[in-house]
């Protein structure tokens, strides 16, 4: 179809109708379909064939309406030249790029009484591509899966509404026609195909599906990203990290970033402890440097897995390093909650030193880990504090001191 007119929405799905060739304009052998016409009519017709042929369009357009209008309520074979007046009609508007138009006329002419069912069906194909290029997606897309239901479609038209379906975020329907275009042989798919189907198995949580698709695009960086920032977008961090994994063994995500998004995604998926792996491992390789940010991220993995010793040791290399006031105060409540008291009165001195602000209960803290190490004096000091800080259990604590 050569569109007079500018370029709507639904025009993005050409490349595809193009492809799928068929006659717009054909008149069928009357003598061979339908009930039989008289000669007059037949003249009529085939004088409108012409005329189309020679790029008459309006005047086909409008010659053919009115004679499809002039048969309505006739007999059978009234009925059956109508109904070809009618694809005359559809054939000249889309010529002219009046597509809804065309696709209001097919849809008329194949509900018309007599039509034979291979010209209703074949009618019922046009209009839906029809549809699509005037940007009535939903109702072209419904239309091509009753044509592809009906007919059995080929490979082509599956394509199309793939594609179709997937513009509608409609990614089950899209995975079906997939499924059945992959019956045959994958082999010949173009690298835009295999990128759709791989966003249609993706999105529909068939990860290994796609990811078998990546072909040459295996080698990409890019692909492997994609594939697993949908997965995060499908809510499963967990296979996020796993295809990332799979890229970085692949050799291909080996950047000093994709590590790093690597382990946050470990972290994040649920295997953190996977995460302090490679983060040790790539930090005393030298593979990483040993930055405060790569070094906190080593402390959230473990403390995520909630592996104590190398949790402990990592906060505390941070602490040291970094000597942030946030860095001790988590070494101290991690340490305090694992039941290391020495750490927990290293870490809460390192916040002192660091010029942290000590609250009521760092003080508190300090004071039965103290008392855990036997050492009353200074447990009865960080209580007194504890308790001028409004802390109420510090009173109890004293008391039980003497």
């Amino acid at each position: 179809m050569n569109s007079k007119k500018g370029c709507r929405p639904g025009k993005r799905y050409l490349p595809l109708v193009t492809a799928i060739l068929f006659s717009l304009g054909g008149v069928p052998p009357v003598e061979a379909e339908g009930p039989a016409l008289r000669a007059d009519m037949i003249q009529t017709l085939q004088s409108m064939q012409s005329q189309l042929k020679a790029g008459e369009d309006a005047t086909v357009a409008s010659r053919a309406a009115a004679s499809a209008a002039r048969l309505e309520g006739g007999n059978a074979a009234d009925r059956w030249a109508r109904a070809l007046f009618l694809q005359l009609a559809a054939s000249a508007n889309a010529h002219q790029g009046n597509d809804a138009e065309a696709a209001d006329q097919f849809a008329e002419a194949r509900r018309i009484d007599d039509v034979p069912d291979t010209r209703r069906l074949s009618w019922l194909y046009q209009e839906a591509r029809l549809r699509l290029s005037a940007g009535q997606t939903r109702q072209g897309a419904d239309l091509l899966t009753r044509w592809v239901e009906r007919s059995g479609g080929d490979d082509a038209s599956r394509w199309l509404l793939v594609q179709v379906r997937a513009s509608l975020k409609e990614w089950s329907a899209a995975a079906d026609s997939l499924d059945r275009i992959s019956e045959s042989d994958t082999g010949g798919w173009s690298p835009s195909q295999r990128q759709l189907a791989s966003t249609v198995y993706q999105q529909t949580g068939r990860f290994d599906d796609a990811l078998a698709l990546l072909g040459d695009g295996g080698n990409s960086p890019d692909a492997w990203r994609r594939a697993a920032g949908l997965a995060r977008q499908a809510g499963d961090d967990g296979r996020a990290a796993a295809i990332w994994e799979s890229g970085w063994r692949r050799g291909v995500l080996t950047s000093n970033d994709d590590l790093l998004q690597l382990a946050r995604l470990h972290i994040a998926g649920g295997t953190p402890a996977r995460a302090g792996e490679h983060l040790t491992r790539w930090l005393d390789s030298g593979q990483l440097d040993s930055s405060t940010a790569n070094l906190r991220l080593l402390a959230e993995a473990w403390t995520a897995a909630r592996h104590h010793d190398q949790a402990l040791a990592a906060w505390q290399t941070l602490a040291e390093r970094s000597d942030r006031a946030q860095d001790w105060q988590q070494l101290a409540e991690l340490s305090y909650g694992w039941g290391e008291w020495q750490t927990t009165l290293d870490a809460l001195a390192g916040l002192r030193r660091s010029g942290g602000e000590i609250s009521g209960r760092d003080w508190l803290l300090q004071g039965i880990a103290a008392t855990q190490l036997d050492r009353p004096d200074v447990a009865r000091k960080a209580f007194r504090q504890a308790k001028a800080a409004g802390v109420e259990q510090a009173q109890q604590w004293l008391d039980s001191l003497g």
